[in-house]
């Protein structure tokens, strides 16, 4: 505690308080803890006296504190007030000087101060290292700056302020008109600090224009010298959090490739070990929405700072710190600090008037300062009503806004109009960072007169910017220090209150001109190749734009395109919900201005059924592809690129309701189709042959697709580079394949090595990412390596259920198979709970009669079997294998396998003479479907066995049981985990797997 230290060469001070402005706590902090290594009892006391008191009286009652006073000099400690250097100088040669000895200071700027604060002898602590300046600290102080014992020094400590973060990026420029928000810093410090290892997050929260974003701002500049990591990412978007997220990176010495989905991974791995920095701060500006990104917060020994309009954070494991208005006395200092010509009772009647919102403060006491206007006239014009029935904003916006806003932009009219055309052109983007860039990098014919001139010279770029950052309007989002806005100012930012408002005037004919500059900016910017997760970060950027833009209403065929690849660039990603969204507008805005039959109809109607199968909502994407189907083979032809296109869609929408017969005549069919049209090695060709591939293994003809699956993987590793998405699927579908047929330990080479690229190219929560993973878990799980198979299933579900939902039918293929493992390897009640909702989700989604509904039941029922249900589990397997028979037929490898299960639970129940009659069939039936050495035909004979001994047919059962366990060691090994089992005598049962469609 201070002040019971052993005293280490103390000759001068031994109890100083620090008096400092709330602006410099990190050098109160740093201060304090080196004197209370030498035994000082030290006390801190922040300066911020009240206004209306004089400064002399003020400066007196600092003579009450206890010890030497140590003032901590900088331009925050003399703009409080604010109060002139004449009333400064003034106050310290009448309350210091009489007195030096009470006094001493340190010097933490190199700004002019007030002349008279010679009088403090203060020591200089600019541009000097630690060591340097607690020297200097001491020697002011009078005390001796002898070593001190190894436990004071060694012992944690703040760390020195002028040491920045070794890492550090994306924070916004300090807000030299900060004011006020005291308790707010101290009360998310303070929840931070006292926060376990992975549980450090806080949320400041609160209504827009609060001041949320520079109160984190200024959070960062007090502490961030207590952090190795301080990185600043804009959350308002998923896809350009991950991307920001991503690029940290490289700055933390991660080795990683160049995709954006590996980096994610490697960072959040590393901020959770705290590997190579355990003290890392994260802020995440703009998060509205929590169910968006809380997936992919961090977790780990650092802290997560977030700025939300949206309290339901609060449901997500973070501490909430409400944001509200100014108090009525921050209020008056921040406006006297930004407007020095008004009075108090003027800057009272002005924080009264705009009702304490910061951002309308700001906005107004900045261009108050420069204008000749009394605050009386600027109150009669808001009280006029100023254009209050033209704008309609949201309901959180304060009734003054509209009115401040209008008579600003009428002072921004007058003296640099080119930067109102700037803000109106910007208000065809989304609010937030405007990548301005697109417009700079447009040929000067493609923009409106009236900006052409001001995207090419970069003087007058520089004064329209430089006056909307004066007024608040913007921010720059270049965070570089440099004084070259032209060369630096890539994107700005502009808040969505401005952005609500800013356009309200605009005549149609600017407004048609500015929204078709944006469009065809946000059409250059298209890549064109949504499928290559290289371009997924420029995908990520332009995407939330389209709607701002308007983009659905163009008929440029540029404009189109581009909606049509950011649907496909959401399909492949996995943002299937933003893209069914956009899917869904662009469908009914097209048919209204292109009309029902135009070609661009069925471009969109593909992409959008594609989102929408994704979900599971086939019976929807049926209807959509159907008429397709009809309408182009009646307008062009069967022999149709479009038309086998719709056709493709149609066959996985059947493959999905389960009619998989229809899906193999359809899917062949296509697959003809495009051989005759575009050769064997078209791109569209293996496409078809892909999917003619899935449709057989949902067939149960395993052989067949692994056969095709392997000329598919064999062309596209010959045409396309090695990490294309479309390569690593066959790779996927080829392992599949493999285990399926019982080649388990090539399946999982194959697969083992897939994954690692998959994580790497397409990100580890990309579907197709976990859709590899978890084939890598039934690898492990088939080949008896239960404690890999264990972590990866659990891993995926979870990712799963995080980023896709849980009523997603990855997911729930997923579930099926984790509460399969989870019944023989783990909790059984946590497999009950997840297969009950299996069972659930696919019934309601897919109907009870589907084979995905029928196979679910007869894995819950073996559920039931194990905690000792026998005649509920007996009456749910024969139902599910009676569903199963009619969705399949009987010599389908599912049907084979819920027979397998359907006579245990006959023996069980003491009915052996049907179990046997039930197990003998399903062995003919498999080894003339599968072979007599696939996997379920040795177990169907296994079980065989089982049955005949419970006839005492024991002759005939050691015949059937010693083939089968000759044929196991022959295929699997004889010490593989199947083998074992057998020859130990444990019943086998077969687990139904969800196939993707």
């Amino acid at each position: 505690m201070p002040g019971t230290a052993r005293q280490v060469g103390v000759t001068g001070a031994s109890a100083v308080t620090i008096s400092f402005a709330g602006y410099n706590r990190a050098w109160a902090a740093w201060i304090a803890d080196r004197l209370e290594r030498r035994g000082v009892t030290v006390y801190q006391q922040r300066w911020d006296p009240p206004v209306e008191i004089p400064l002399e009286e003020s400066l007196r009652d600092l003579t009450l504190s206890r010890g030497t006073v140590l003032v901590i000099l900088s331009d925050w400690y003399f703009q409080l007030g604010p109060r002139s250097h004449d009333e400064w100088n003034r106050a310290l040669r009448a309350e210091v000087a009489p007195d030096p000895d009470r006094f001493a200071a340190v010097c933490v700027t190199t700004s002019a101060l007030p002349g008279a604060t010679s009088v403090f002898g203060a020591a200089d602590l600019t541009n000097v290292g630690a060591e340097e300046a607690e020297r200097r600290l001491l020697a002011r102080l009078g005390l001796a700056a002898d070593p001190l014992p190894e436990a004071a020094e060694t012992r944690p400590g703040p760390r020195y302020p002028a040491d920045t973060p070794q890492v550090w990026g994306g924070v916004p420029r300090r807000n030299i008109r900060f004011t006020g928000r005291e308790a707010l810093l101290s009360q998310a410090y303070s929840a931070l600090q006292d926060s376990g290892r992975g549980a450090g997050v806080v949320t400041l929260h609160g209504m827009s224009g609060v001041g949320k974003t520079q109160l984190a701002a200024e959070y960062v500049y007090r502490f961030g010298s207590e952090y190795d990591v301080v990185w600043w990412v804009p959350a308002d978007r998923r896809a350009l959090y991950r991307q920001k997220l991503a690029e940290l990176a490289p700055e933390l010495g991660l080795s990683t490739g160049a995709e954006y989905g590996e980096r994610l991974r490697a960072v959040r791995d590393s901020l959770r070990r705290g590997d190579p920095h355990a003290h890392w701060l994260l802020i995440l500006d703009g998060a509205d929405e929590p169910d968006q990104i809380w997936d992919l917060v961090p977790t780990g020994p650092g802290h997560v700072l977030i700025t939300s309009r949206n309290p339901e954070w609060s449901e997500h494991n973070s501490h909430l710190v409400e944001v509200p208005v100014y108090t009525r006395e921050e209020s008056v200092a921040f406006i006297r600090r930004r407007a020095s010509r008004l009075t108090l009772p003027e800057a009272d009647q002005l924080a009264d008037a705009l009702e304490d919102l910061p951002l309308l403060l700001d906005q107004t006491a900045g261009w108050l300062n420069d204008s000749d206007m009394s605050v009386e006239e600027y109150i009669e014009l808001l009280e006029g009503g100023i254009d209050q029935d033209v704008v309609k904003v949201s309901a959180d916006f304060p009734l003054a806004f509209q009115t401040a806003w209008s008579i600003l932009l009428n002072k921004l009219k007058d003296t640099v109009p080119e930067s109102v055309d700037l803000l109106r052109l910007c208000s065809f983007f989304a609010p937030g960072s405007i990548p301005v860039r697109l417009l700079k990098d447009m040929p000067p014919g493609e923009l409106p007169e009236q900006v052409s001139g001001l995207m090419n010279d970069p003087l007058l770029w520089n004064k329209a910017i430089g006056q909307l950052r004066q007024y608040s309007v913007v921010r720059l989002e270049s965070h570089e220090a440099v004084d070259d806005v032209a060369s630096s100012g890539e994107s700005l930012y502009m808040h969505r209150m401005v952005h609500q408002i800013v356009g309200h005037d605009m005549t149609e004919r600017d407004r048609q001109e500015f929204i078709g500059v944006v469009r065809r900016a946000l059409a250059a910017a298209d890549p064109g190749r949504p499928t290559e997760p290289s371009h997924w970060p420029t995908y990520a950027e332009i995407t939330p734009h389209l709607k701002w833009a308007d983009v659905l209403k163009s008929t440029d065929p540029a404009v189109q395109n581009l909606v049509l690849n950011c649907l496909r660039y959401m399909y492949v990603s996995g943002e299937y919900r933003a893209g069914i969204k956009l899917g869904e507008r662009a469908v009914k805005a097209w048919r209204e201005i292109l009309g029902e039959n135009h070609p661009r109809i069925w471009d969109v109607s593909y992409h959008y059924a594609n989102l929408l199968r994704a979900v599971g909502d086939y019976a929807g994407t049926e209807a959509i592809e159907r008429a397709a189907v009809d309408h182009l083979r009646e307008e062009r032809g069967a022999q149709d690129l479009e038309h086998l296109r719709a056709a493709a869609g149609l066959a996985a929408d059947l493959r999905g309701l389960g009619r998989y017969d229809e899906a193999w005549e359809m899917s062949g069919w296509v697959l003809s189709g495009y051989r005759e049209l575009l050769g064997d090695q078209d791109a569209r060709t293996l496409a078809a042959q892909n999917n003619l591939a899935v449709t057989l293994r949902l067939l149960g003809r395993y052989q067949e697709a692994l056969d095709l699956d392997g000329r598919t993987l064999d062309s596209r590793r010959t045409l396309l580079p090695r990490r294309h998405s479309w390569t690593l699927d066959s790779e996927t579908h080829y392992s599949t394949d493999m285990r399926l047929l019982g080649h388990y330990d090539r399946a999982m080479s194959l697969q083992n090595q897939s994954v690692q690229v998959h994580r790497t190219v397409m990100g580890p929560d990309n579907p197709q990412t976990l859709r590899a993973e978890f084939n890598l878990a039934l690898c492990h799980y088939r080949s008896g390596e239960r404690t890999q198979a264990a972590a990866l299933f659990t891993r995926v579900l979870e990712r799963a259920e995080r980023v896709l939902g849980e009523a997603a039918p990855l997911t729930m293929m997923f579930a099926a198979g984790q509460s399969c493992f989870a019944r023989e390897h783990a909790s059984i009640d946590q497999a009950r709970a997840i297969s009950e909702k299996a069972v659930a989700a696919y019934a309601d989604m897919l109907g009870e009669e589907h084979p995905f509904a029928a196979g679910t039941r007869g894995n819950h029922a073996l559920i039931l079997r194990n905690v000792g249900e026998r005649e509920h589990a007996h009456a749910l397997v024969e139902e599910a294998l009676a569903s199963m028979t009619r969705a399949v037929g009987e010599n389908h490898p599912w049907t084979l396998g819920c027979a397998i299960n359907a006579s245990a639970l006959r023996n069980l129940v003491g009915d052996t003479e049907a179990a046997a009659a039930l197990t003998d069939s399903v062995v003919t039936r498999a080894i003339e479907i599968l072979g007599r050495t696939h996997p379920l035909t040795l177990s169907a004979r296994i079980a065989h066995a089982a049955d005949l001994r419970g006839l005492r047919e024991r002759r005939k059962a050691e015949k059937t049981e010693g083939e089968a366990l000759e044929d196991l060691v022959a295929t699997l090994g004889p010490q593989h985990v199947h083998t074992v089992s057998a020859r130990s005598r444990n019943r086998p049962y077969w687990d139904f797997e969800p196939l993707v469609i």
